[in-house]
């Protein structure tokens, strides 16, 4: 068995200055990728990228200045990109703007991710097969897209506005599958399960509380977090799961009556690229 099935692939990993994010970066370094650790946070950043030989890229998805300079970065320095896995995410209780003025969950979690790939398609669609990979949540079953109210402004609790942005997620990977179809890129979508000692839920003390003590079912390690997103990376055969949402490491997964609704897909691709000022292909 090849355990350095990865040798010779670079993989950009947002989110990955701790949590799942992280994890797979050590795995899949370990797996002998060339790992972008991707991160808000400076200090955390260097830590994992130190610890994987993998070079640190800080970028806040709370400014779309940061994820343009990301990509110009990324696009420099990769002269092909294997791997994109959009993995960064927040989930927060209250609302709260970015400078940009838009809802700072609708932008981390959904907004900077779409402008990101868009940005890279190019590099991700003619240097070779590549997979763009995107963390999503079984809470997209609680969310629901209205393409008159894109942020969620109409829904007053976070958790459902979550969901809307982990729904997104989902309908992107599927439209982003049709629209890239015979290019060689694959996109898919993961839950990862509940993980018992990330840090996503801190700003939502409810369910910060309800995983702390142990209140939830279905908690997973972090390492079996990981696990979907590492997968999803080095399976054989991508295209088989090409435009899936998997719940961990089962295709076609629990999701919205909306998941696979492909002219709401197609139509919320075409908002979202009008509203950041991307072509639409």
């Amino acid at each position: 068995m090849n355990d350095r099935i990865m040798e010779g692939k670079t993989v950009v990993i947002t989110g990955a200055s701790a949590g799942i994010g992280a994890e797979a970066a050590r795995r899949l370094a370990t797996l002998g990728a060339t790992v972008a650790v991707v991160g808000r946070s400076p200090e955390k950043t260097a830590a994992v990228a130190r610890d994987v030989g993998a070079e640190p890229l800080v970028a806040d998805f709370a400014r779309l200045a940061d994820v343009r300079r990301l990509a110009d970065t990324l696009l420099d320095r990769y002269p092909r990109i294997d791997v994109l896995a959009n993995n960064a995410g927040v989930v927060l209780s209250k609302r709260s703007r970015t400078e940009d003025g838009h809802d700072l969950m609708f932008q981390v979690n959904y907004l900077a991710p779409f402008l990101l790939t868009n940005l890279l398609l190019d590099r991700l669609t003619t240097a070779g097969p590549a997979r763009v990979i995107s963390t999503s949540s079984k809470g997209n079953r609680f969310g629901g897209v209205d393409l008159d109210d894109l942020e969620g402004t109409r829904k007053r609790s976070g958790m459902l506005r979550y969901g809307t942005t982990k729904l997104q997620n989902i309908l992107f990977t599927r439209e982003l599958a049709r629209r890239t179809q015979g290019s060689g890129l694959t996109a898919t979508a993961f839950h990862p399960g509940v993980i018992a000692t990330t840090g996503i839920n801190r700003d939502t003390p409810l369910i910060a509380a309800l995983v702390r003590y142990r209140l939830l079912g279905g908690l997973v390690t972090l390492e079996e977090g990981a696990a979907p997103l590492v997968h999803l990376a080095t399976m054989p055969d991508p295209e088989t799961a090409n435009g899936e949402y998997y719940h961990r490491l089962k295709p076609n997964g629990p999701a919205h009556r909306q998941a696979k609704d492909d002219q709401l897909a197609t139509r919320l691709w075409e908002r979202t690229a009008e509203l950041l000022g991307v072509p639409v292909a």
